[in-house]
């Protein structure tokens, strides 16, 4: 028996937010959070399991940090959501960050017609610098499913190798494997992604991503879709879905989600899946009123792989995907704070009206 059923690579950060729908500029205070999309998934799948007050999936995280306050902020922030933190790489700081420290992300959440927007303060992060040979990776991924993306995979000069390797190991160790796509242009160019896709997608069964992100690293693009990917037809990711499959024969599931911004506090949700056994739409859900918008794509990928872990049919795994990531939308920072039955509740058509 595997010791975890769930584990992630990735990097996480601090993330500082100014109050409401403030510009940085403007703020005279900011409000702390983490994020990190594959740790959303860690947390997210242990919260996901949580019977009783406690977490029945045991979720295992990865990464590199330096000793320094904002990563002891991440892992005791982490550790109080169930994750185990004990494969976290932990180098010394130097107090000025020529040999690594901590990444920071800076959000500003939209409103109206004005988007929300996310800067990044992660150069020479710990784990950016990362070597091959800082982790072991047959040794540590001792897990049922193994997750990683494509942010990850960009952060550093040795980051899509670290990623390589760990999708190896994880398949030799008899994990599944997901890979959620989420292409970032502040790290790389499309045509470097596409280069390192050709080395990482034979090592992953589950492949996750938005309506961009497909054309944009696997350079497979869905039909009836408008440039700026306003409407969305959920049968034209049908055929993407088939073209993925057939040109990666490996791949037994392919997952996105699907949104329509009318404004930055306005949008429509859906998500679909393709497996061996057809494709699954979700219900539409229109109008979503957006509290917090980063973190959804992470909430459909962990709701999805944790449906897939409790061996649920693969209608119910896209439903329940589709109502807990579109709870996600009204929820502060990236972790989605929701239960299993709220989302079900949703899921299963339950109204907004207070719960007494």
């Amino acid at each position: 028996m595997a010791k975890y059923d769930f584990m992630s690579f990735g990097e996480a950060m601090v993330r500082f937010t100014p109050p409401g729908h403030d510009r940085l500029g403007q703020a005279e205070e900011l409000q702390l959070g983490i994020a990190a999309a594959e740790l959303n998934c860690c947390v997210n799948i242990s919260n996901l399991s949580r019977k009783l007050l406690k977490p029945q999936l045991k979720t295992g995280f990865v990464t590199k940090l330096v000793d320094a306050w904002d990563g002891d902020y991440i892992i005791k922030h982490a550790q109080m959501h169930g994750v185990d933190m004990s494969n976290v790489v932990v180098s010394p700081y130097d107090k000025i960050g020529r040999n690594g420290r901590n990444g920071k992300c800076f959000i500003e959440v939209g409103i109206g017609p004005r988007p929300s927007y996310q800067t990044y303060d992660r150069g020479h992060s710990a784990v950016a610098m990362i070597q091959p040979g800082d982790i072991d990776w047959e040794s540590v991924l001792d897990t049922r499913w193994f997750h990683t993306t494509g942010i990850i995979t960009a952060v550093g000069e040795h980051t899509a190798t670290e990623v390589a390797a760990a999708l190896r190991a994880a398949k030799k160790n008899g994990a599944t494997t997901s890979y959620d796509l989420n292409f970032r242009s502040t790290l790389w160019s499309r045509e470097d992604a596409q280069k390192a896709m050709v080395e990482i997608m034979p090592y992953v069964d589950v492949v996750i991503g938005n309506e961009e992100d497909f054309e944009t690293m696997l350079g497979i693009k869905a039909d009836n879709t408008d440039q700026n990917f306003s409407k969305l037809d959920p049968e034209s990711y049908c055929g993407v879905a088939q073209k993925v499959m057939e040109k990666y024969p490996n791949v037994i599931c392919v997952g996105t989600s699907l949104r329509e911004v009318t404004s930055a506090c306005l949008n429509n949700w859906r998500t679909v899946m393709m497996t061996r056994n057809g494709f699954f739409v979700s219900r539409k859900y229109d109008n979503i009123e957006i509290y917090d918008r980063v973190g959804g794509g992470d909430s459909f990928a962990s709701a999805l792989i944790w449906g897939f872990l409790e061996g649920h049919p693969e209608q119910e795994v896209i439903d329940f995907a589709a109502a807990y990531s579109a709870l996600c939308h009204t929820i502060r920072n990236d972790w989605n704070l929701v239960t299993t039955e709220e989302a079900y509740d949703v899921m299963k058509g339950g109204s907004a009206r207070v719960k007494r």
